[in-house]
């Protein structure tokens, strides 16, 4: 009888200490992160997080496992040519807001409708934090709390759910740094998706927001199941308050890159015969 090994999420964890302000949300996600890899009992061997930059993308250095520290805003680009190269691999792509959604938005928007089987987790604190409170593409239209925007930015926040579907992505979640175990199941879910799988991340940085502690208060579990239709998901993400958290949307489709078939085969040439 082969005795069955048990991991823990201590044996994930490299031996590089955090470095992230007292009270961030991501110290949260870390722990998700390694707490989800233990329980799928996942090989560090085969595993590789990428990142951009800014304060969520320093979390590959702080588990124990391959990791790539790439340029502002191209860990997918760098996350999905590892995968397409190297299809064994189980790569989570890591990053935030102003990385994922500013100058990285591009590849952002491809990723999802390219679908690659990568995970990709957003550390949204509505905040640049690591360049001392610059307002990010999700931070509200209203928020005056930064010397850099006296008055706010003035422009809509992004809705990422509502982007990441109309881009194709098959798998849209939400977690909330508050509640760590719900966070950790979603992203083995995520892992486990054949498929590109994003997980919006709500992560407090409470020293330049310091009014996100009243996030514990208004977010709130999704109770139903995930949709599986677009146009119900479209009304869900357009109209709510981006506080449900949960598995959200999920469908089945294709990964890219498409596996061989014949030159005349219409599905790979738009439906008409070479």
């Amino acid at each position: 009888m082969n005795d069955v090994i048990t991991f823990k999420a201590k044996d994930y964890k490299s031996g590089v200490k955090p470095i992230w302000c007292p009270g961030c949300g991501h110290f949260s996600v870390f722990n998700a992160v390694t707490k989800a890899m233990a329980g799928l009992g996942m090989n560090k061997d085969d595993t590789v997080l990428v990142s951009g930059i800014g304060c969520s993308s320093r979390l590959p250095a702080y588990v124990d496992s391959y990791g790539f520290h790439g340029v502002h805003g191209r860990g997918l680009a760098i996350a999905q040519g590892l995968k397409v190269a190297r299809p064994e691999l189980t790569v989570i792509a890591m990053g935030g807001d102003g990385d994922g959604f500013s100058i990285g938005g591009n590849h952002f928007m491809h990723a999802c409708r390219r679908n690659v089987d990568i995970t990709y987790v957003v550390m949204d604190n509505e905040v640049y934090g690591m360049t001392k409170g610059q307002a990010s593409p999700t931070t509200p239209m209203d928020w005056d709390h930064s010397k850099l925007t006296p008055h706010g930015p003035g422009v809509r926040p992004f809705k990422p759910a509502a982007l990441a579907l109309a881009a194709g992505a098959p798998w849209i979640a939400r977690a909330y740094s508050g509640n760590p175990n719900q966070m950790a199941h979603l992203l083995a879910q995520a892992i486990e998706f054949p498929g590109f799988s994003f997980l919006h991340v709500l992560s407090q940085c409470i020293t330049f927001c310091p009014q996100q502690t009243d996030w514990k208060a208004i977010v709130n579990e999704r109770q139903d199941a995930a949709l599986e239709d677009e146009d119900e998901a479209a009304r869900l993400f357009l109209h709510e308050d981006g506080f449900q958290t949960g598995l959200l949307y999920q469908r089945q489709r294709p990964t890219w890159p498409p596996e061989a078939a014949p030159p005349n085969d219409p599905d790979l040439t738009g439906g008409f015969r070479l």
